[in-house]
């Protein structure tokens, strides 16, 4: 999943682990939710998202699969690069490195839109792969992120997961609550 923090952002905090309330704000989310339990993180997020109120956009490589999302209010981008250039802030929540890279690198990915933008990717990634990403994102023109989440389905569902960030000091200061 990638959650994009809109160009209205008057401040940033992380909605996306807790029920805070409406704002101005608004997120997009690139869900993987291709294989079975895969995608709960992001989806959870997304829809914590649409539920406090915030403009919300989801994205999946398989559209139809954004579907329970679009059906609470969510709208859905063509492309991860489309869910990019929309944004401030894109937050990545993928399952693992192959689904990670896909949707940075592939044809349409996230490196297309990321100029002057932020990069949080809290997915489930070796060393090797986030620092990959990390150095492409930066390359275009972007800040990174490396933030993995801890918690499972329950905690997502109820906003309480915990991310461990380290990177770019300024994309974790606009992050913070």
């Amino acid at each position: 999943m990638i959650l994009a923090i809109g160009h209205d952002r008057r401040s940033l905090s992380l909605p996306c682990m807790t029920d805070r309330g409406a704002s101005s704000l608004a997120y997009c989310c690139l869900l993987n939710l291709g294989r079975a339990l895969k995608g709960i993180m992001g989806s959870a997020m997304a829809a914590n998202l649409q539920k406090a109120g915030m403009a919300t956009t989801v994205w999946n490589r398989s559209g139809n699969k954004c579907a329970p999302l679009v059906a609470m209010g969510c709208a859905q981008a063509a492309s991860a690069a489309e869910a990019a250039r929309a944004s401030d802030v894109t937050f990545a929540c993928l399952s693992d490195p192959a689904a990670a890279e896909a949707a940075v690198f592939g044809p349409g990915g996230v490196l297309e839109g990321i100029e002057g933008k932020v990069y949080i990717d809290m997915s489930t990634v070796d060393e090797h792969t986030s620092k990959k990403i990390g150095a492409a994102v930066t390359a275009k023109g972007g800040r990174y992120l490396e933030a993995p989440v801890s918690g499972s389905k329950k905690p997502a569902i109820d906003g309480t997961l915990i991310i461990l960030a380290a990177g770019d000091k300024s994309a974790y200061e606009l992050a913070l609550p």
